[in-house]
């Protein structure tokens, strides 16, 4: 059996060498939350660790162009104390600081968390809705990639050997928008999702909506879109009728499992109330 060896590169150009010239498993060590726990439990058993705390800019959020760029390695405790963040998206923010104690959150990050690659990942519904983009560095260069298209399947992503994320970068909101994240949970705190939704909109002055995006997590093998859920609101004042189509439309893209903390069809109807409450709260933060 080979030894575990560790590493911590000092920029991109290096760390990307190293994993891309690794024999056997390498792991990305960004906050260690999920990584040290599979290493203990031996569900993981890498090569090579790779540490990427090192690297200039990794840690810290920056605001360019009305935007944010946060990058991979950024604690989810610095990501909630940050106020211009918080201010323009409160749902990202909300659903970082649910991953994990407030120990946790000293350490875990959206890469991690994203990259562990759980259906019912937190951040993710949230990044998702609010357009985030990462940043994949790796052999070929850099390359911006949707969040969407990062976890392909229960442990699994799209990062090819030799590929990892420096940084999320999201976009400056439109005027009069805002986002939200709600989960639901079998305990008060420090669980798992059985379902967690994501939503982000845009009002114009009348209180109309004119655009929103809303993801699922928990509900299938991945984070998932519901086109039809935002095409049921555009247009509408979040009304009753408009909730209810919203509703539907998050019960239908669902794909979901029974396990223990919930059953095929308690998930689906979560969904769609959580759908509703997230979007109402979205809603009211825009300006609506």
């Amino acid at each position: 059996m080979s030894s575990l060896s560790y590493t911590a590169p000092t920029s991109v150009n290096e760390a990307v060498g190293i994993l891309a010239g690794a024999q056997g498993l390498a792991k990305i060590l960004s906050g260690g939350t999920d990584l040290l726990v599979q290493l203990r439990s031996g569900r993981t058993k890498p090569d090579i660790i790779v540490d990427t705390k090192k690297i200039p800019g990794i840690m810290g959020i920056r605001e360019v162009d009305g935007g944010f760029v946060i990058g991979a390695a950024t604690p989810c405790s610095v990501i909630g104390e940050h106020a211009g963040l918080s201010a323009a998206y409160p749902g990202v923010v909300e659903a970082s600081g649910l991953i994990g104690s407030t120990q946790v959150q000293g350490r875990c990050t959206l890469a991690g968390n994203l990259c562990n690659a759980s259906p019912a990942a937190d951040s993710v519904p949230a990044m998702i809705a609010a357009r985030a983009t990462a940043i994949v560095v790796g052999p070929s260069g850099q390359r911006a990639v949707p969040v969407e298209q990062i976890v392909t399947g229960p442990g699994r992503t799209s990062l090819a050997k030799g590929e990892f994320i420096l940084e999320f970068h999201l976009p400056k909101p439109a005027p009069h928008s805002s986002d939200a994240y709600l989960r639901f949970i079998p305990r008060t705190e420090m669980d798992i999702a059985v379902v967690g939704v994501g939503v982000s909109l845009t009002v114009d002055a009348a209180g109309v909506i004119t655009d929103a995006r809303i993801a699922l997590g928990a509900v299938a093998p991945t984070q998932v879109l519901v086109p039809d859920g935002a095409a049921a609101i555009i247009g509408s004042k979040l009304d009753d009728a408009a909730l209810a189509k919203l509703d539907a439309a998050a019960r239908a893209v669902c794909n979901p499992i029974t396990d223990k903390r919930g059953t095929i069809d308690f998930r689906i109807k979560i969904a769609g109330v959580l759908a509703r409450r997230a979007a109402t709260i979205a809603y009211k933060r825009a300006g609506g």
